[in-house]
């Protein structure tokens, strides 16, 4: 039986809020970011009309203040720190020009709004929701891969600390039936199962899980976990993960497969895949790459023999890299990209990207991406694949189908819950449209639009 736990404390220590408390929080953010918002603009024009033309200047410093903090709350990484370093030199490059005309009032105040704009949206559209509640398994078990993540599970004493919480620990050994270990545990009685690996890993526990109908917990120690992060659980925090399996809250995802066999997050076709074919693809990544691109787009390459078809229904040959992920990624706009919005959508997401042809126009945007429950790639050949980063040969024809609401997840209640993606939007139109909406209680995600099953069944794209 799992040992008693005390109250969830989220990852800084404090108690997770209620539902009602989360929401009125999120509001709270939203309503203050849209108030300092048209305070910024107002103060700006009002400084432009009242001492005309010298105010134009201070009104030009307050728009590159706010479109760096705008800039900072929509993107991440560098392209965050770019946004906040224009809006400071802007700032202080009204203070050395205007501090003597008698603006030091308004630039403060300026500065102040900005300072409130971005922390209040950034709140506003942090990628955490509430998860139904699901009762605490009798007999969880986790399985540990220690190789994954360089031996992140080791590193941080995942052993241990899942055995302190009352769950079976399996460790996976080398050359190890990953698919029948769990399926033994699940004989055995194990009644919520749990994968410590990679994604090829999680991939493989949460067939096992879905079959059996079995809660399942993704617990990040790979080296990349991407279908962690798209699920909403926290990467950095491998061991608060376990508490998945001990509480925390449920959401039904979907799977896909490849050939009858399972993936999480995506197969890759074309030039990537042929790349991680080559042993030495682990050890120079771009060098493999680079040397794979022009065999693979040569004529009688591997990517030029590939055949699909458009949502249009027109059958096309060749691609450089064929990309089918279980839902839709994000590639446009800063705000989550390269992650799924949402993973219980029901369809399969294709990008294509065309291959280079100098014998015809180009198309003005080379890459396109559509929904559908079903694809089919033909070739005259055993296909080259990437299956969730994993490399492997297909017979042909590849044939992808979308499990929908296949999979039941349990996500620690301290994790956010959703992907980056989920609730951050592209665009400052966009962005501010999702504020107004959470400001006034709507769901603060951005969800592609629901298909509805007869389009699905169709198997025409998502518009």
């Amino acid at each position: 039986m799992p040992v008693p736990q005390p109250p969830r404390r989220g990852l800084r220590g404090r108690a997770v809020p209620g539902r009602a408390r989360r929401s009125r929080r999120r509001r709270t953010a939203a309503a203050l970011a849209l108030t300092a918002a048209a305070w910024v603009a107002v103060l700006g024009l009002a400084a432009a009309v009242d001492d005309f033309p010298r105010g134009l200047l201070l009104a030009g410093c307050g728009a590159l203040v706010a479109a760096g903090a705008w800039e900072g709350v929509l993107r991440r990484g560098w392209g965050r720190v770019a946004g906040l370093a224009v809006a400071g030199a802007a700032l202080g490059g009204g203070v050395l020009l205007l501090m003597d005309e008698g603006y030091s009032r308004t630039l403060l105040l300026l500065g102040l709004g900005a300072t409130v704009w971005h922390a209040a949206a950034r709140s506003a559209f942090r990628p955490e929701v509430e998860l139904a509640p699901a009762a605490p398994p009798r007999q969880p078990v986790v399985v540990v891969n220690p190789r994954s993540g360089n031996g992140r599970a080791a590193r941080t004493g995942l052993a241990a600390a899942a055995r302190d919480r009352g769950i079976a620990v399996l460790e996976l050994q080398p050359g190890q039936d990953l698919a029948a270990l769990v399926r033994s545990a699940v004989d055995a009685g194990a009644d919520a199962v749990g994968m410590a690996g990679g994604d090829g890993s999680q991939a493989v526990v949460a067939a096992v899980a879905a079959d059996a109908g079995l809660p399942y917990a993704c617990i990040p120690a790979g080296t990349r976990n991407h279908f962690a992060l798209d699920l909403g659980v926290d990467r950095s925090d491998v061991v608060g993960a376990l508490d998945a399996l001990v509480g925390g809250g449920e959401r039904v995802v979907d799977l896909a497969e490849v050939n009858g066999r399972v993936f999480v997050n995506n197969v890759s076709l074309g030039v990537y895949a042929e790349a991680v074919q080559h042993d030495r693809y682990r050890a120079a990544k771009v060098r493999t790459l680079l040397g794979t691109v022009p065999r693979s787009l040569a004529a009688g390459g591997g990517s030029r023999d590939l055949t699909w078809t458009t949502p249009g229904g027109r059958r096309v040959r060749g691609a450089a890299v064929i990309l089918v992920g279980n839902n839709q990624y994000r590639l446009g706009g800063a705000a989550g990209a390269g992650t799924r919005p949402a993973v219980d959508q029901g369809l399969l997401g294709v990008t294509v990207v065309d291959p280079p042809d100098g014998r015809t126009q180009p198309r003005r945007r080379p890459v396109r991406q559509w929904t559908t429950p079903e694809f089919r790639v033909e070739a005259p050949q055993p296909v080259p694949v990437g299956i969730d980063g994993e490399a492997a040969v297909l017979a042909a024809p590849v044939v992808f189908r979308v499990r929908p609401a296949a999979l039941r997840v349990r996500i620690a209640a301290h994790h956010p819950g959703a992907s980056p993606s989920a609730i951050e939007p592209v665009g400052a139109l966009a962005a501010l449209r999702a504020l107004v909406r959470i400001a006034r209680g709507g769901d603060p995600r951005q969800l592609p639009p629901r298909v509805p099953p007869a389009v699905r069944r169709s198997g025409q794209p998502a518009r």
